[in-house]
């Protein structure tokens, strides 16, 4: 597949306030963070002990939403309101940071859950990257 966010960006004439190139990787984070968010929780209904993934399944999925939605706010940047990209970045790094806490949790036993707080770990990065660049 394709990675089609950076030749979206570059085919708006607009000017945007900060690097293209890092506003691109972080959509692309969180796009990835979002889709290993799903498959973990998915994963986690698999398993045979399903009870004590409760708590995970459940911060799985809010993260999968708060990163989703993120993604497709900072994807549509022609015109955007700066306080709601802030807003929903602070709350994608709080969603990621519980998420990748809860993960580890169970990432000895579960290869999923190792690659799923990888994965926000580094979502977590662009969002305070990208967040730094937005101050």
């Amino acid at each position: 597949m394709t990675n089609v966010t950076m030749p979206m960006l570059e085919t708006n004439p607009l000017e945007i306030n900060f690097d293209r190139r890092q506003f691109a990787s972080a959509i692309d984070s969180l796009i990835s963070c979002s889709e290993a968010r799903t498959a973990s929780a998915d994963t986690c209904l698999s398993e045979p002990m399903i009870a004590e993934l409760a708590k995970c399944i459940r911060t799985n999925l809010d993260c999968a939403d708060i990163c989703q939605a993120t993604a497709r706010v900072l994807s549509r940047h022609t015109g955007y309101d700066a306080n709601i990209s802030r807003t929903l970045l602070e709350a994608c790094i709080m969603a990621c940071k519980s998420c990748a806490d809860e993960c580890e949790r169970h990432a000895d036993l579960r290869e999923h859950c190792r690659i799923c707080a990888q994965a926000c770990r580094d979502c977590e990065a662009a969002c305070r990257q990208l967040l730094a660049a937005m101050q």
